[in-house]
């Protein structure tokens, strides 16, 4: 016999007897909390009776003043014809005669009632169907003062499923006891790394449980009525103005991808092929609506252009132009996103070696020429890339619709107003579900095919050096508008700074200092929440990531292109479907979650993993693991070589990390509107009150206070992470 088999052997036997055991526990449990149960409602029942009047006429008033006294139950009085030993309901509502005319023959319930005339009450062993619920009878006999005669039987129904949610919260904790002593078992037996093994299993468990778990639940309801299957709540949604809502939601997304993807390809160009001064200044001014709170820009963008605002009302005197629709949504998420496109590009455009440009030149190809014949083309893929990205950042925004759609619909905003305005979260899922597909596909072609396609050739040691394509008044050019959208951004972030100040915003704009001291004391409930639930997420996110790196970079193991796809998926999930997802998976037992911090935590943690994890990733791809099985051979174990080894290696996407997670968790809206409670409350929800309100004051205060907060976190991390430079290319002309 090899040695596997008898391994399985004594895991089979040892199963059986634990099984076993569980099994007895389980049902002591269950039967003493059942006996409880019984006993106490057994002495309600007793107390109830025990008001009964004993005149047969005085029953009706006596019951129908009585009806909330047992709660869960409904109560009938049966009178009792000693001459013929017959027994009739008195005054029951409709759905008790009609149970009772139903079953009143079975033998159950003829026990029962002879149980009760001749003085001993009994409860049905088997269930009946009242109102399509699976109903327990006790049949109680109503005796006379000296307790020598029957005046009548109370019949007393109560739902079978009572106890459904113990039962499944107690089977739950049984099974998942089985379950953990058979993977403690199996790992210690079988696992030769047996830290990795119990990593990849807390992984799977936490991608499971967060993440598809809450995402079938959501699927559930959108194809279910009532407990049957039903496709009601589509057919309203697919066949109503819904599809003009998303047909919205796509018209915004390629045109705030298109317009940022050409800005964005702008700056990187301007930035790493050409030799304009203050590119540091320009990268970091660049960066700055990506980590900046969503509301910041909306805010000053209605400050500056709305109804009352201070360039189209108090300068120029429009009293017709609106910035709420289509047009100022497109403008507040290009400058919002074209960052993203911007990084995405820069790195494409710092990989391609200049020899095949300088070939170009030498062969007498012009600039221009060189540019599209050979370094878009060979940029392409990035451009493609940053496309996408920004398309699925673009349908996932909710932030700024909520704020400045106006008339123009979209289905975040819709799916929001569903749950909150409406209460129907069948229909904000279905809405949500709908928003998921665009941006799952356009997430599932940027990942697997548009970044994993390459057109550049390197062929020998690349160049330390990047060609400049640009000729020097295309240079001023570039620069030119580099500078002009830079020093939109910087008037935009001034006005929100500006409006801390201002008394009345569109009205009065006298100086004040009232907005600080209101704002500050209002919200300083909302900014300690904010802050201590994102310092409480980020070093959780960045463990989880960095580990999930290790794991998915030096594993092989059964499912882990699975457990990849799971763990990238919040990604491309929209906050407002993670929200309403959360809310039905964890709103019930056995994860009754909804309204406490750890669900806010739980949502900070898993929206921002992929991030985190995608950094570790390409970090350990670029080590060589063969440093790791050095070690491992001189005798260091595992935790040793991830302590001196590995986590140096991933220290820079550590950091960065739990950076972002922490920047992320403080700006966040779309899944945070739907997990807030009035113990635990977010500072972006409350700038938006604010600004719903036209508090416009007391929202730029807020909106500062959490750009302050914001960089000095990202500054920190910037000082933690420094870029040595030994990479930096420089431009030639």
């Amino acid at each position: 016999m090899t040695n596997a088999r008898k391994k399985l052997l004594v895991f089979a036997a040892a199963f059986t007897v634990f099984a076993c055991a569980d099994a007895w526990v389980f049902l002591t449990i269950r039967k003493a909390f059942i006996g409880i149960v019984d006993g106490m409602q057994a002495k309600q029942v007793d107390l109830f009776v025990g008001t009964a009047p004993l005149d047969p006429a005085d029953i009706s008033g006596w019951l129908e003043s009585s009806k909330k006294t047992l709660e869960g139950e409904q109560v009938t009085f049966i009178s009792v014809d000693p001459d013929t030993g017959t027994y009739k309901p008195v005054d029951a509502e409709p759905a008790l005669a009609q149970f009772w005319a139903a079953n009143s023959s079975d033998p159950e319930f003829v026990k029962g009632l002879d149980s009760a005339y001749y003085f001993e009450p009994y409860t049905t062993a088997k269930t009946f169907e009242l109102e399509g619920l699976k109903t327990n009878v006790t049949f109680k006999p109503l005796l006379n003062d000296d307790e020598t005669d029957i005046v009548g039987i109370l019949m007393i129904t109560r739902e079978s499923g009572a106890f459904k949610d113990f039962d499944r919260i107690l089977l739950i904790f049984a099974v998942g006891v089985l379950a953990l002593f058979s993977v403690i078992w199996l790992v210690v037996a079988f696992a030769r790394d047996r830290i990795s093994a119990f990593a990849i299993i807390i992984l799977a468990v936490i991608a499971f449980v967060f993440i598809a778990y809450p995402l079938f639940e959501t699927f559930r309801l959108t194809v279910m009525s009532q407990g049957h299957f039903s496709l009601d709540v589509w057919k309203r949604v697919l066949g109503g103005d819904y599809l003009r809502a998303f047909g919205g939601s796509m018209l915004l997304g390629v045109l705030t991808a298109t317009v940022s993807t050409l800005i964005g390809f702008l700056f990187a160009f301007t930035v790493n092929r050409t030799s304009m001064r203050g590119k540091k200044l320009v990268n970091a001014l660049a960066t700055l609506p990506v980590i900046s709170p969503p509301f910041s820009l909306t805010l000053s963008v209605i400050l500056l252009a709305g109804n009352n605002g201070l360039i189209t009302r108090q300068l120029l005197g429009l009293s017709n132009f609106s910035i709420y629709g289509l047009d100022g949504l497109v403008i507040v998420q290009t400058i919002s996103m074209f960052p993203i496109a911007y990084m995405t590009m820069s790195g494409v455009l710092k990989s391609i070696d200049s020899t095949q440009e300088d070939a170009a030149l030498d062969l007498s190809a012009g600039r221009f020429k060189t540019f599209t014949t050979i370094t878009l083309p060979l940029a392409m893929p990035g451009v493609l890339s940053a496309w996408l990205l920004v398309f699925t950042n673009s349908l996932a925004d909710f932030a700024n619709p909520l704020l400045l759609a106006g008339d123009f619909r979209v289905l975040s905003v819709e799916a929001y107003m569903e749950v909150t305005g409406r209460n129907d979260l069948g229909g904000g899922a279905a809405l949500s579900v709908m928003l998921l597909l665009p941006t799952l596909t356009a997430f599932l072609a940027q990942r697997y095919w548009v970044s994993r396609k390459s057109f550049v050739t390197v062929t020998g040691k690349p160049s330390s050096r990047l060609t400049e394509l640009a000729s020097p008044g295309v240079r001023r050019i570039l620069t030119g508008l580099v500078v002009l959208i830079l020093t939109l951004i910087v008037a935009l972030y001034a006005t929100i700074v500006a409006g801390c100040f201002v008394r009345n915003w569109g009205i009065d704009y006298s100086f004040t200092l009232d907005n600080i001291f209101e704002a500050l004391s209002r919200g300083k409930k909302a900014i300690f929440d904010t802050v201590t639930l994102a310092a409480l997420a980020t070093p959780i996110a960045g463990i989880l990531s960095m580990v999930g790196a290790l794991i998915l970079v030096r594993k092989s193991f059964i499912g882990k292109r699975i457990l990849e796809a799971m763990m990238m998926t919040p990604f491309a999930i929209p906050g407002t479907l993670l929200g309403i997802s959360y809310i039905l998976a964890f709103n019930k037992p056995p994860l009754i979650l909804v309204g406490t911090a750890a669900i806010i935590v739980i949502n900070y943690v898993i929206r921002e993993l992929p991030v985190g994890l995608e950094g570790g990733v390409a970090n350990l791809r670029q080590v060589d693991p063969s440093i790791e099985e050095a070690a491992q051979d001189l005798g260091a174990d595992t935790a040793t070589v991830f302590r001196t080894i590995v986590l140096p290696i991933l220290r820079p996407s550590f950091i960065s990390s739990m950076s972002y997670t922490f920047v992320r968790s403080m700006t966040a809206v779309s899944a945070i509107i739907f997990l807030i409670s009035a113990r635990w409350y977010h500072l972006t929800v409350q700038i938006y009150n604010f600004s719903e309100n036209l508090r416009f004051g007391l929202a730029s205060v807020l909106a500062t206070t959490l750009i302050i907060i914001v960089f000095g976190a990202f500054g920190v991390m910037n000082l933690l992470v420094r870029d040595d430079g030994v990479m930096e290319k420089n431009i030639v002309s």
